[in-house]
């Protein structure tokens, strides 16, 4: 069990400080990110919430997950870890040609 825990279905006008007064009713908040989009700057309508003891954790998921927040029926659950999106960030294309 982790202490990070995933937002999902998240009122696209909800913020940060909002989602720290909710879960802060289950325990103390490390941090708090809405996820943005890169070029709007607008909500992607998920966040990750993250919680100092593991037991607050799963009490916020107990006891917030499938409810009515902000407008929309929240999904709460453990973050899953970031997986890798592979390949490089480099130029090239990965083709070459050779010269004789």
């Amino acid at each position: 069990m982790s202490k990070k825990l995933y937002i999902g279905n998240l009122s696209y006008n909800v913020d940060e400080g909002a989602l720290n007064a909710l879960f802060s009713q289950y325990g103390a908040v490390e941090s708090v990110r809405i996820i943005t989009d890169r070029d709007t700057g607008r909500s992607k309508g998920f966040a990750f919430v993250e919680m100092t003891e593991e037991a607050d954790g799963l009490k916020a998921i107990e006891n917030l997950n499938g409810t009515q927040q902000f407008e929309r029926s929240m999904n709460v659950s453990v973050a899953k870890p970031m997986e890798s999106r592979g390949g490089s960030r480099g130029g090239g294309g990965g083709f070459s040609r050779n010269r004789y």
